[in-house]
């Protein structure tokens, strides 16, 4: 990603019933006021900086167990 730029990293989960799905960021918290999750769960990442490079994980949670996934972020 570019300096200043805007990153959106997706996360499709979905299940009966359905899932619920947090954002974190390994070794690190998400920026504070620059990130937003939608409806579909992709994570928005406004201004980034190179502090925000890193791996980012999705995990989706239910009844039925729990799964993740990981995008890792260049800035």
């Amino acid at each position: 990603a570019v300096a200043g730029g805007t990153v959106e990293l997706r996360c499709g989960a979905q299940g009966d019933p359905t899932p619920r799905v947090q954002w974190h960021k390994e070794r690190g918290d998400l920026p504070w006021d620059r990130h937003e999750v939608d409806q579909e769960h992709t994570l928005h990442l406004y201004a980034v900086t190179p502090a925000d490079a890193g791996t980012y994980v999705c995990t989706a949670q239910s009844q039925l167990g729990t799964a993740a996934a990981t995008a890792r972020l260049r800035v």
